[in-house]
């Protein structure tokens, strides 16, 4: 039997990739409105979240609780920046991937000498820290009530609003990332991160640096994360920092768990169901986190591997039912 080509996998993954992203660009022309749209870009800034999330804590097997924590750093770095001081949102930019990788940095490198739960531990407490300095720097960020006033993103002259030009904008940023994340996968460095989630031991005996592996996709992650926040602000226009504590670090690896932890296509699932979810149940008010947690339970419950496992193993019966 003819061993499997691992380029031509490679290649089905950037033509699924293409033919997702093309579909994608089309959505603003079935979307009835700009509510409907909005969940569009909500669910790229879901998936970015998710996705960065999953490269550490899926492949790398890096359990972290500090990833709402690097949301929220993006978010408040580009927006007091813009809101407060009158800097452009794209120097707001620079400044939150700098200040998330410089954060990650710093936390990752004791960090991730840790394992298990002492990591989860570790990252958790970062995450406490951020959300107190969220709320007591009320100067900068507005406290508890929020920072307001951040400006939209303008581009050449042209304003990028809540609207399909900011839907075109997240589908370009979102797009190069999951591609960034894909060729990562496929290249040594993704060979690495699965050995590592596999077996730090066997990982070193190959000659693998572990924790320069670990310390690195710990920082691609949170600049990810750092990002989605700059998205997520100046969507907004608005930043409040009850949407980067704690509880959101756990929903984030919910989200993942629920897409399927350590497959590419998870996070397009767990982003989806996290976006759509919420807005399906808003008839059920007086019960929706009841609901909504129930529904999360019965997803991993029945489908341990995810909602991309359960798509995979659809697949397979469907093909086994045609090939009869």
């Amino acid at each position: 039997m003819a061993e499997p080509d691992p380029s031509r996998g490679a290649r089905r993954s950037y033509a699924a990739l293409g033919a997702v992203w093309a579909l994608l660009l089309l959505f603003p022309l079935a979307a009835p409105n700009n509510f409907v749209l909005n969940l569009g870009i909500s669910w790229f800034i879901s998936l970015a979240l998710a996705g960065s999330l999953n490269l550490l804590m899926g492949y790398a097997g890096q359990i972290s609780l500090s990833h709402a924590a690097f949301y929220g750093l993006g978010a408040y770095a580009s927006g007091v920046l813009s809101a407060k001081f009158g800097v452009s949102p794209w120097l707001g930019l620079c400044a939150a991937i700098a200040l998330t990788a410089a954060a990650a940095f710093l936390i990752g490198w004791p960090s991730l000498k840790l394992r298990g739960h002492y990591l989860a531990m570790a990252t958790l407490g970062f995450n406490v820290i951020m959300s107190v300095m969220f709320v007591e720097l009320r100067g900068l960020t507005g406290g508890p009530n929020g920072l307001v006033g951040v400006p939209s993103l303008s581009l050449f002259g042209w304003e990028i609003g809540a609207d399909i030009r900011f839907y075109l904008f997240a589908w370009v940023v979102v797009g190069l990332m999951m591609l960034l994340i894909l060729n990562l996968l496929h290249s040594r460095m993704g060979r690495a991160l699965r050995a590592l989630s596999t077996s730090e031991l066997a990982a070193k005996a190959n000659g693998i640096d572990v924790h320069a592996v670990k310390l690195g996709v710990f920082v691609l992650s949170a600049v990810m994360a750092g990002i989605a926040g700059f998205l997520y602000v100046h969507l907004n226009n608005f930043a409040s920092p009850e949407n980067f504590d704690f509880v959101a670090s756990v929903m984030l690896l919910v989200v993942v768990a629920l897409g399927g932890t350590g497959t590419y296509w998870g996070p397009f699932l767990g982003a989806l169901l996290h976006v759509v979810l919420p807005e399906a149940l808003r008839a059920f008010s007086d019960f929706e986190i009841l609901v909504y947690g129930i529904s999360l339970v019965l997803v991993l419950l029945f489908f341990p591997a995810g909602l991309s496992g359960a798509v995979a193993r659809l697949g397979r019966l469907v093909g086994r039912g045609g090939g009869r």
